[in-house]
């Protein structure tokens, strides 16, 4: 009997002991899933050469290296009415130029953007590997080469 009582009396103190731990108010409530857009890394450009074309009165030709960290994604843009050559360096950049397909592109390949492109896409396509672009402009002297959209 004497067993009897004490198997109940160390029931009850484990049921007890549970159901405390099951309602335990002092536990911080889990957070709701974020909502905020996920913020990638953003490129960045290193001028090489600028330089005045000087056969075409009031053109410039640039040449730049946009460096992209893994999960690098530029805003979308446009680059006036500058003509664009884009050649991949390392990596693999995916591009969507106005409403064609976003393409792939690897080491060794290369794109033209014709003046008045809107840029909707640019992005590394890795998540753990940097991205380099060799860019070329021939740009209106005093014009800015990358001109993002405006935000709402």
């Amino acid at each position: 009997m004497r067993a009897t009582r004490i198997a109940r009396a160390a029931l009850a103190v484990v049921l007890v002991a549970g159901a405390a731990a099951c309602t335990s108010t002092t536990a911080d409530p889990v957070p709701p899933p974020s909502s905020a857009p996920v913020q990638h890394p953003a490129e960045t450009l290193t001028a090489l050469l600028q330089q005045a074309l000087p056969n075409v009165a009031g053109k410039t030709f640039t040449s730049s290296i946009v460096t992209f960290p893994p999960n690098a994604r530029a805003a979308p843009h446009r680059h006036g009415q500058a003509f664009v050559y884009a050649y991949v360096l390392e990596g693999s950049i995916r591009s969507q130029v106005d409403d064609k397909q976003a393409e792939t592109f690897r080491q060794g390949q290369n794109w033209i953007e014709h003046p008045g492109a809107h840029h909707v896409l640019t992005e590394n396509d890795s998540a753990t590997e940097p991205a380099k672009l060799l860019v070329v402009f021939v740009s209106t002297t005093g014009e800015p080469l990358k001109v993002d959209d405006s935000h709402p």
